[in-house]
């Protein structure tokens, strides 16, 4: 019985978690687009989120695309006896998963907890409670800039990461296995079509929903000081990758039936 409780008040505690950060998130839509959004705060984020994110988005990118290379050539040289489809495969992964997925990854590790935190902190120290004594509405203070900063933003860098993840797949192909620059373009210009490059796309805006909604929920129910916001950051970055990897696979089923990409 203890445990049968035990699991029940768990169900209890997430479901209450779901609902009340589904009102936020609902909350948070309606206020993006019924009230006016501080444009230098907005800005201001949008240079944290996304451009102080270039680097690390760029490194793990370019390496990624560069290992799949490789990896790709030595499995079909090992079927085909030379490598071939080099940059189909590297553009079909980088574009349609891989650039999204791992873009998103790493914003919610970097980004995800920061917002997480930073709110967090804000909680406990009561400055939330200051903004709604002096009659502002702390969602559209702050999780209105966040929302429309990374919605803008993760697509951008998803976009900069396929790029990247190709152009990596480009050197160790032409620099490493000796292929034609011709045929590696050839593989990606002759295969790839514009709703390849849109499937990706539309799963960073989905990521970007989750890691924001997550990490403003966590941030605005932080509580118990220091390790409270601790927790919140650990809990935010945890269930934004699990989301975003789950969702994955039903994102990818939904838009393969819809016929995008």
């Amino acid at each position: 019985m203890k445990i049968i409780n035990l699991i029940g008040k768990k169900f209890l505690e997430i479901s209450e978690d779901i609902g009340n950060a589904y009102k936020m998130f609902t909350k948070t839509i309606y206020s993006m687009f019924s009230e006016k959004t501080g444009k230098t705060t907005t800005i201001n984020q949008m240079i944290a989120i996304g451009v102080a994110s270039v680097p690390v988005i760029v490194l793990t990118s370019a390496f990624t695309g560069m290992v799949l290379a490789l990896q790709t050539a030595y499995s079909t040289r090992n079927i085909f006896n030379e490598p071939i489809y080099i940059g189909s495969v590297v553009g079909f992964s980088i574009v349609k998963e891989l650039g999204p997925v791992l873009t998103a990854i790493v914003i919610a590790g970097r980004v995800g907890a920061a917002i997480a935190a930073e709110l967090g902190t804000m909680k406990v120290t009561e400055q939330i409670d200051a903004l709604h004594t002096l009659g502002t509405n702390p969602t559209r203070y702050l999780a209105v800039p966040r929302f429309f900063s990374i919605i803008i933003m993760l697509p951008v860098l998803t976009i900069i990461a396929d790029i990247v993840g190709i152009f990596g797949g480009f050197f160790v192909s032409i620099y490493k296995l000796g292929i034609a620059p011709a045929v590696y373009k050839g593989d990606i210009l002759d295969y790839m079509r514009v709703e390849d490059l849109f499937h990706g796309l539309i799963k960073s805006v989905i990521f970007a929903l989750i890691i924001v909604t997550v990490a403003c929920y966590k941030g605005f129910n932080c509580e118990g000081g220091a390790e409270g916001v601790g927790q919140a950051t650990t809990q935010t970055v945890v269930i934004s990758m699990v989301m975003i990897l789950v969702s994955d696979y039903f994102l990818t089923a939904l838009l393969v039936f819809l016929g995008i990409g």
